[in-house]
């Protein structure tokens, strides 16, 4: 999907703009899809390209850590400014991580459920055990596991082009290609677990499973409370 991109490309790329994030959350999460997400290792340069993500829409929705107005010092990026990387720890083992939408007070975001590697994939192999095939970043812990994201990154700008950063390469996803489905792991947000905020493309390999139809994937075991 795309053309082979190089280091040097990849460095060119700008991070997409506060503008991108400034949209409705559900917008968002659907454009997201096929953008390449971008990360500083100290081992060197990784990019991958998002193709399953979930998106919370904050204070009205039971599935989101800021449901009702909840606001605690863990999810305080969250009620930040669209743009911004949203990490936790969940489980006392995995780490998943989300892109903030809108802007200061709406606190709302989408989670990053699965990605396809397209440079730096035997750093990322490294990351995750020596693990390779379909289930390389099938779900968000495994996603923050090859990428390294931890509590490090919670609040890391998106625009800035730092350590990490989100970028469009110029794939465009048809819309015959996205799939909506229900979220992972939210059986205890009631009637908002079956709302259709997973959007995923339908040809990679790496997307997670869909439950009803097939075992949930590891990663969408790590999943039950996020933003």
């Amino acid at each position: 999907m795309g053309k082979p991109l190089s280091r040097r490309a990849l460095e060119t790329l700008a991070p997409l703009d506060r503008g991108f994030y400034q949209r409705p959350t559900r917008a968002v999460a659907r454009d997201l899809l096929g953008k390449l997400l971008i990360r500083r290792l100290p081992e060197g340069l990784v990019a991958v390209r998002l193709v399953e993500v979930e998106a919370y829409l904050g204070v009205v929705d039971p599935a989101a850590h800021t449901f009702g107005g909840r606001r605690t010092a863990r999810n305080e990026v969250m009620w930040g400014e669209g743009g911004h990387l949203y990490v936790y720890f969940t489980y006392g083992m995995h780490h998943c991580c989300n892109v903030v939408t809108l802007r200061a007070g709406r606190p709302e975001a989408v989670l990053l459920r699965g990605a396809l590697p397209v440079f730096g994939e035997p750093l990322i192999v490294a990351r995750r055990n020596g693990r390779t095939g379909r289930r390389l970043l099938d779900g968000p812990a495994r996603l923050c596991q090859g990428l390294a994201i931890d509590l490090d990154a919670n609040g890391a700008d998106l625009t800035a082009g730092d350590a990490i950063w989100l970028a469009s390469d110029g794939v465009s996803c048809r819309a015959a290609w996205v799939r909506r489905r229900p979220r992972v792991g939210v059986a205890y947000a009631g009637e908002a677990a079956r709302w259709p905020l997973r959007f995923l493309l339908d040809l990679e390999a790496s997307v997670s499973p869909l439950r009803g139809g097939a075992a949930g994937s590891a990663g969408g075991a790590a999943t039950r409370a996020r933003g």
